[in-house]
Protein backbone atom coordinates (compact mmCIF):
# COMPACT_ATOMS: atom_id res chain seq x y z
CA UNK A 1 0.00 0.00 0.00
CA UNK A 2 1.58 3.07 -1.19
CA UNK A 3 1.22 6.70 1.17
CA UNK A 4 -0.83 8.16 -1.08
CA UNK A 5 -3.72 5.02 -0.14
CA UNK A 6 -3.41 7.27 3.00
CA UNK A 7 -4.76 10.24 1.16
CA UNK A 8 -9.15 10.77 1.30
CA UNK A 9 -9.12 11.91 -2.53
CA UNK A 10 -6.93 8.44 -3.13
CA UNK A 11 -9.80 4.98 -3.79
CA UNK A 12 -8.10 1.92 -2.89
CA UNK A 13 -9.34 -0.89 -5.29
CA UNK A 14 -8.66 -4.64 -4.33
CA UNK A 15 -9.45 -7.16 -7.43
CA UNK A 16 -9.90 -10.46 -5.92
CA UNK A 17 -9.73 -13.08 -8.63
CA UNK A 18 -8.57 -16.93 -9.35
CA UNK A 19 -9.96 -20.34 -9.99
CA UNK A 20 -12.93 -21.33 -8.83
CA UNK A 21 -12.66 -23.00 -5.42
CA UNK A 22 -9.30 -21.77 -4.68
CA UNK A 23 -11.03 -19.28 -2.25
CA UNK A 24 -12.28 -15.93 -3.65
CA UNK A 25 -15.56 -16.05 -1.89
CA UNK A 26 -14.18 -16.56 1.47
CA UNK A 27 -11.32 -14.00 1.07
CA UNK A 28 -14.43 -11.29 0.01
CA UNK A 29 -15.58 -11.95 3.30
CA UNK A 30 -12.81 -11.74 5.02
CA UNK A 31 -11.94 -8.79 3.50
CA UNK A 32 -15.49 -7.04 4.56
CA UNK A 33 -14.76 -7.82 7.92
CA UNK A 34 -11.56 -5.95 8.00
CA UNK A 35 -13.66 -2.87 6.52
CA UNK A 36 -13.54 -3.24 2.74
CA UNK A 37 -16.69 -2.07 0.85
CA UNK A 38 -17.22 -5.83 -0.46
CA UNK A 39 -18.59 -6.00 -3.81
CA UNK A 40 -18.97 -9.92 -5.53
CA UNK A 41 -19.27 -10.62 -9.41
CA UNK A 42 -20.17 -7.02 -10.45
CA UNK A 43 -19.33 -6.65 -13.88
CA UNK A 44 -16.49 -5.47 -15.46
CA UNK A 45 -18.21 -2.52 -17.52
CA UNK A 46 -19.84 -1.41 -14.42
CA UNK A 47 -16.50 -0.73 -12.45
CA UNK A 48 -15.64 2.45 -14.20
CA UNK A 49 -18.93 3.49 -12.69
CA UNK A 50 -18.52 2.66 -9.72
CA UNK A 51 -15.57 4.72 -9.57
CA UNK A 52 -16.99 7.57 -10.84
CA UNK A 53 -17.18 10.05 -8.19
CA UNK A 54 -15.34 10.97 -4.97
CA UNK A 55 -13.49 8.63 -2.82
CA UNK A 56 -15.46 6.40 -0.49
CA UNK A 57 -14.34 6.53 2.92
CA UNK A 58 -13.01 2.85 3.13
CA UNK A 59 -10.82 1.13 0.45
CA UNK A 60 -12.79 -1.11 -2.34
CA UNK A 61 -12.92 -5.26 -2.37
CA UNK A 62 -14.11 -6.46 -6.05
CA UNK A 63 -14.56 -10.04 -6.71
CA UNK A 64 -14.16 -11.05 -9.93
CA UNK A 65 -14.18 -14.22 -11.65
CA UNK A 66 -14.86 -16.10 -14.77
CA UNK A 67 -18.11 -16.32 -13.77
CA UNK A 68 -19.10 -12.62 -14.61
CA UNK A 69 -20.82 -12.01 -17.94
CA UNK A 70 -18.53 -10.01 -19.97
CA UNK A 71 -15.43 -11.52 -18.30
CA UNK A 72 -12.26 -12.13 -20.54
CA UNK A 73 -8.92 -11.78 -19.21
CA UNK A 74 -8.21 -9.25 -21.79
CA UNK A 75 -11.19 -7.17 -20.59
CA UNK A 76 -9.75 -7.74 -16.96
CA UNK A 77 -5.91 -6.49 -17.83
CA UNK A 78 -7.51 -3.92 -19.64
CA UNK A 79 -9.38 -2.76 -16.65
CA UNK A 80 -6.16 -3.13 -14.55
CA UNK A 81 -4.49 -0.56 -16.35
CA UNK A 82 -7.38 1.57 -16.97
CA UNK A 83 -7.12 2.14 -13.23
CA UNK A 84 -3.57 2.09 -12.23
CA UNK A 85 -3.16 4.76 -14.77
CA UNK A 86 -6.03 6.88 -12.87
CA UNK A 87 -4.18 9.14 -9.71
CA UNK A 88 -7.34 9.24 -7.64
CA UNK A 89 -7.28 4.91 -7.71
CA UNK A 90 -4.62 2.73 -5.69
CA UNK A 91 -5.48 -0.63 -7.60
CA UNK A 92 -3.91 -4.16 -6.63
CA UNK A 93 -5.01 -7.55 -7.51
CA UNK A 94 -5.15 -10.18 -5.14
CA UNK A 95 -4.81 -13.89 -7.05
CA UNK A 96 -5.68 -16.40 -5.02
CA UNK A 97 -4.23 -19.31 -6.35
CA UNK A 98 -4.44 -23.12 -5.52
CA UNK A 99 -2.96 -26.70 -7.30
CA UNK A 100 -5.25 -27.94 -9.44
CA UNK A 101 -4.99 -31.47 -7.88
CA UNK A 102 -6.55 -30.07 -4.60
CA UNK A 103 -8.99 -27.98 -6.51
CA UNK A 104 -10.29 -30.99 -7.52
CA UNK A 105 -10.42 -32.62 -4.74
CA UNK A 106 -12.37 -29.69 -3.25
CA UNK A 107 -14.96 -30.08 -5.97
CA UNK A 108 -15.06 -34.14 -5.48
CA UNK A 109 -16.00 -33.16 -1.48
CA UNK A 110 -18.80 -30.21 -2.72
CA UNK A 111 -19.75 -32.41 -5.71
CA UNK A 112 -20.21 -29.18 -7.12
CA UNK A 113 -20.11 -28.56 -11.21
CA UNK A 114 -17.39 -26.31 -12.43
CA UNK A 115 -18.66 -23.37 -13.74
CA UNK A 116 -16.64 -24.14 -17.19
CA UNK A 117 -17.30 -27.66 -17.37
CA UNK A 118 -20.96 -28.01 -16.43
CA UNK A 119 -21.08 -30.98 -18.63
CA UNK A 120 -17.48 -32.73 -18.16
CA UNK A 121 -15.64 -33.43 -15.41
CA UNK A 122 -14.39 -31.02 -13.46
CA UNK A 123 -10.58 -31.25 -13.79
CA UNK A 124 -11.91 -30.53 -17.53
CA UNK A 125 -13.04 -26.82 -16.04
CA UNK A 126 -9.93 -26.64 -13.94
CA UNK A 127 -7.42 -26.84 -16.82
CA UNK A 128 -9.52 -24.19 -18.78
CA UNK A 129 -9.56 -22.27 -16.22
CA UNK A 130 -5.84 -21.81 -15.09
CA UNK A 131 -4.82 -21.19 -18.55
CA UNK A 132 -7.39 -18.42 -19.29
CA UNK A 133 -6.39 -16.63 -15.80
CA UNK A 134 -2.54 -17.39 -16.79
CA UNK A 135 -2.23 -13.53 -17.93
CA UNK A 136 -3.99 -12.27 -14.92
CA UNK A 137 -1.81 -14.42 -12.87
CA UNK A 138 1.10 -12.80 -14.07
CA UNK A 139 -0.12 -9.17 -13.15
CA UNK A 140 -1.24 -9.59 -9.81
CA UNK A 141 0.47 -7.91 -6.71
CA UNK A 142 -0.30 -9.96 -4.26
CA UNK A 143 -0.63 -13.96 -4.82
CA UNK A 144 -1.53 -16.39 -2.22
CA UNK A 145 -1.73 -19.96 -2.81
CA UNK A 146 -4.25 -21.72 -0.58
CA UNK A 147 -3.34 -24.85 -1.00
CA UNK A 148 -2.29 -26.11 2.15
CA UNK A 149 -4.15 -23.23 4.06
CA UNK A 150 -7.68 -23.73 6.48
CA UNK A 151 -9.65 -21.00 6.40
CA UNK A 152 -8.16 -19.17 9.60
CA UNK A 153 -4.60 -19.88 8.00
CA UNK A 154 -6.47 -17.79 4.54
CA UNK A 155 -7.56 -14.70 7.23
CA UNK A 156 -4.67 -14.46 8.85
CA UNK A 157 -2.59 -14.37 5.69
CA UNK A 158 -5.07 -11.51 4.39
CA UNK A 159 -5.28 -9.66 7.35
CA UNK A 160 -1.47 -9.51 7.10
CA UNK A 161 -1.41 -8.28 3.28
CA UNK A 162 -4.83 -5.90 4.00
CA UNK A 163 -5.08 -4.60 6.79
CA UNK A 164 -6.88 -0.94 7.59
CA UNK A 165 -7.59 -0.88 11.17
CA UNK A 166 -10.51 -0.27 10.60
CA UNK A 167 -11.92 -3.78 10.78
CA UNK A 168 -15.04 -4.51 12.20
CA UNK A 169 -15.69 -4.66 15.79
CA UNK A 170 -17.30 -8.34 17.48
CA UNK A 171 -20.97 -7.76 16.98
CA UNK A 172 -22.47 -9.34 19.96
CA UNK A 173 -26.16 -10.35 19.61
CA UNK A 174 -28.18 -11.12 23.11
CA UNK A 175 -31.53 -12.87 22.19
CA UNK A 176 -34.20 -13.46 24.91
CA UNK A 177 -37.05 -16.24 23.75
CA UNK A 178 -39.82 -18.35 24.61
CA UNK A 179 -38.70 -22.06 24.41
CA UNK A 180 -42.64 -22.92 23.69
CA UNK A 181 -42.12 -21.15 20.41
CA UNK A 182 -38.87 -23.21 20.00
CA UNK A 183 -35.03 -21.89 19.82
CA UNK A 184 -34.31 -19.31 17.37
CA UNK A 185 -31.90 -19.94 14.84
CA UNK A 186 -28.60 -19.35 14.55
CA UNK A 187 -27.75 -19.17 18.09
CA UNK A 188 -23.76 -19.60 18.88
CA UNK A 189 -24.27 -20.00 22.86
CA UNK A 190 -27.50 -20.74 24.65
CA UNK A 191 -28.51 -19.90 28.44
CA UNK A 192 -31.36 -22.05 30.19
CA UNK A 193 -33.08 -19.04 32.57
CA UNK A 194 -35.90 -21.84 33.68
CA UNK A 195 -34.76 -22.29 36.79
CA UNK A 196 -35.22 -18.94 38.60
CA UNK A 197 -37.99 -17.95 39.74
CA UNK A 198 -40.98 -17.09 37.49
CA UNK A 199 -42.93 -13.58 38.19
CA UNK A 200 -45.36 -14.95 35.97
CA UNK A 201 -47.24 -16.61 39.00
CA UNK A 202 -47.07 -12.82 40.44
CA UNK A 203 -50.60 -11.49 39.62
CA UNK A 204 -49.46 -7.71 39.59
CA UNK A 205 -46.09 -8.76 37.87
CA UNK A 206 -47.60 -11.27 35.02
CA UNK A 207 -48.69 -8.22 32.65
CA UNK A 208 -45.17 -6.56 33.11
CA UNK A 209 -41.99 -8.06 31.20
CA UNK A 210 -38.46 -8.01 32.25
CA UNK A 211 -37.60 -4.58 31.31
CA UNK A 212 -39.96 -3.24 34.60
CA UNK A 213 -37.85 -2.60 37.75
CA UNK A 214 -40.47 -4.34 39.32
CA UNK A 215 -40.17 -7.92 37.61
CA UNK A 216 -36.17 -6.94 36.98
CA UNK A 217 -35.90 -6.98 40.92
CA UNK A 218 -38.08 -9.66 41.56
CA UNK A 219 -35.95 -11.98 39.47
CA UNK A 220 -32.65 -10.63 40.81
CA UNK A 221 -34.05 -11.79 44.55
CA UNK A 222 -33.81 -15.40 43.49
CA UNK A 223 -31.02 -16.02 45.41
CA UNK A 224 -29.37 -18.28 42.27
CA UNK A 225 -29.58 -15.24 39.83
CA UNK A 226 -26.68 -13.19 40.95
CA UNK A 227 -24.14 -16.39 41.04
CA UNK A 228 -25.71 -17.27 37.64
CA UNK A 229 -25.27 -14.41 36.24
CA UNK A 230 -21.34 -13.83 37.22
CA UNK A 231 -20.76 -16.99 36.03
CA UNK A 232 -22.29 -16.57 32.65
CA UNK A 233 -20.95 -13.26 32.20
CA UNK A 234 -17.61 -14.30 33.39
CA UNK A 235 -18.00 -17.00 30.86
CA UNK A 236 -18.29 -14.57 27.94
CA UNK A 237 -15.76 -12.41 28.76
CA UNK A 238 -13.30 -15.46 28.68
CA UNK A 239 -14.44 -16.86 25.25
CA UNK A 240 -15.29 -13.27 23.14
CA UNK A 241 -11.61 -12.59 22.94
CA UNK A 242 -10.81 -15.82 21.52
CA UNK A 243 -13.69 -15.40 18.75
CA UNK A 244 -12.33 -12.14 18.00
CA UNK A 245 -8.95 -13.91 17.18
CA UNK A 246 -10.54 -16.53 15.21
CA UNK A 247 -11.94 -13.97 13.18
CA UNK A 248 -15.84 -14.27 13.66
CA UNK A 249 -17.87 -11.36 12.97
CA UNK A 250 -21.01 -11.80 15.06
CA UNK A 251 -21.40 -14.25 18.01
CA UNK A 252 -25.06 -14.50 18.90
CA UNK A 253 -26.54 -15.82 22.60
CA UNK A 254 -29.59 -16.69 23.24
CA UNK A 255 -31.47 -16.61 26.89
CA UNK A 256 -34.86 -18.30 26.96
CA UNK A 257 -37.24 -19.05 29.41
CA UNK A 258 -40.99 -20.68 29.38
CA UNK A 259 -42.77 -17.60 27.95
CA UNK A 260 -40.10 -15.35 26.91
CA UNK A 261 -41.33 -12.69 28.43
CA UNK A 262 -39.81 -12.15 32.12
CA UNK A 263 -36.74 -14.02 33.04
CA UNK A 264 -34.95 -14.20 29.99
CA UNK A 265 -35.81 -10.49 29.48
CA UNK A 266 -34.41 -9.31 32.26
CA UNK A 267 -31.17 -11.46 32.21
CA UNK A 268 -30.69 -10.25 28.57
CA UNK A 269 -31.03 -6.54 29.63
CA UNK A 270 -28.99 -6.92 32.46
CA UNK A 271 -26.31 -8.88 30.38
CA UNK A 272 -26.45 -6.76 27.30
CA UNK A 273 -25.92 -3.72 29.43
CA UNK A 274 -22.73 -5.37 31.19
CA UNK A 275 -21.71 -6.61 28.02
CA UNK A 276 -21.73 -3.35 26.49
CA UNK A 277 -19.90 -1.75 29.74
CA UNK A 278 -17.09 -4.05 29.17
CA UNK A 279 -16.54 -2.31 25.61
CA UNK A 280 -18.25 -5.06 23.31
CA UNK A 281 -20.41 -3.54 20.52
CA UNK A 282 -24.08 -5.49 21.73
CA UNK A 283 -27.39 -5.76 19.65
CA UNK A 284 -30.32 -6.49 21.74
CA UNK A 285 -33.07 -8.21 20.62
CA UNK A 286 -36.51 -9.71 22.86
CA UNK A 287 -38.31 -11.99 20.25
CA UNK A 288 -41.44 -12.75 22.31
CA UNK A 289 -41.87 -8.74 23.40
CA UNK A 290 -41.47 -8.54 19.43
CA UNK A 291 -44.01 -10.38 18.35
CA UNK A 292 -46.41 -9.03 20.99
CA UNK A 293 -45.34 -5.40 19.41
CA UNK A 294 -46.76 -7.04 15.70
CA UNK A 295 -50.00 -8.01 17.17
CA UNK A 296 -50.39 -4.64 18.14
CA UNK A 297 -49.52 -4.64 21.71
CA UNK A 298 -46.68 -2.18 21.95
CA UNK A 299 -43.16 -1.35 20.09
CA UNK A 300 -40.35 -3.77 18.51
CA UNK A 301 -37.01 -3.85 21.15
CA UNK A 302 -34.22 -4.44 18.72
CA UNK A 303 -31.17 -1.68 19.94
CA UNK A 304 -28.03 -1.64 19.47
CA UNK A 305 -25.86 -0.56 22.29
CA UNK A 306 -22.14 0.86 22.61
CA UNK A 307 -19.85 0.89 25.78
Amino acid sequence: MTDETDHQDVQRVVLVTGPSGAGRSTAIHVLEDLGYEAIDNLPLSLVPRLLDGPALGRPIALGIDVRNRDFTAGSLIEGIDRMTRMPEVDCEVLYLDCRAEELLRRYGETRRRHPLAPVDEPGAGIAREVDLLAPVRARADVLIDTSDLSPHDLKAELARWFETGQQARLTVGVHSFSYKRGVPRGLDIMFDCRFLNNPHWEPALRPLDGRAPEVEAFVAADPRFAPFFEKVLDLLLLVLPAHVEEGKAHLTIGLGCTGGQHRSVAMAEKLSAALAQSGWQVSKRHRELERRAASGAGQPTVEVGRA
